[in-house]
């Protein structure tokens, strides 16, 4: 009986779970597990709910991905660019992933170093 309890406490829990800021992670073992469950979530969402590739192969794979993605984005040095394009990705369109939103940084943080010349 408390073995189903602790699984119902557990699926409970990753439902709910929230987007953790990079810039905002503390490393602990809370915020740990609720990168993984908002992690997990996405991936599922996008790749069984959205569009039909839902392969474990796939899921463990991006789950991969946009895990190293936030790992990286904890080091990021503007968090101007970054909370941009958490704002861009997260807030104006659904594409929240570690992955789309390290991307973007990147891309934004290159394109801040330019200017348009002849």
């Amino acid at each position: 009986m408390r073995k189903v309890m602790f699984l119902a406490a557990i699926a409970a829990f990753s439902v709910n779970a929230e987007f953790i800021h990079p810039l905002q992670f503390d490393g602990s073992k809370a915020q740990q597990n609720e990168v993984i469950s908002y992690i997990q979530n996405r991936v599922k969402k996008d790749y069984c709910d959205t569009v039909d590739m839902c392969q474990e192969t796939m899921l463990r794979m991006m789950e991969k991905e946009n895990l190293d993605a936030f790992k990286r984005l904890t080091n990021a040095k503007n968090p101007d660019i970054l909370d941009r394009a958490i704002h861009d990705y997260c807030g104006t369109i659904d594409m929240c992933t570690y992955q789309m939103i390290e991307m973007m940084y990147n891309e934004n943080l290159n394109a801040s170093k330019h200017e348009l010349s002849w």
